[in-house]
């Protein structure tokens, strides 16, 4: 889930994370792609930045966390806004 926050350049992004596996999840990364979005709808780019994991993740186990994901100031001009659409786990 995304939700907007007070920095036009920022979003709180909350995800739920499954171990549908035996063992339990000891490492690995989340990366985010956030979009800048003009005005108009146009994407003007992807940025992407990773974090670590909310770990350990026990075998069948379920983890939530909220990550607030920015991207530098500079490149949301006013009037455009990001949106994280994009994300990939790694995990060992």
């Amino acid at each position: 889930m995304r939700t907007a926050t007070d920095r036009r350049w920022c979003e709180d992004v909350e995800l739920t994370f499954v171990n549908s596996g035996g063992t339990a999840v000891r490492s690995g990364t989340v990366t985010f792609g956030t979009h800048i979005i003009g005005l108009l709808g146009i994407d003007w780019g992807t940025v992407e930045s990773a974090e670590r994991l909310p770990l350990p993740i026990g075998a069948g186990a379920r983890k939530e966390k909220t990550w607030t994901v920015c991207v530098d100031a500079w490149r949301v001009p006013l009037g455009m806004h990001v949106e994280t659409r994009d994300v990939t786990v790694q995990w060992k």
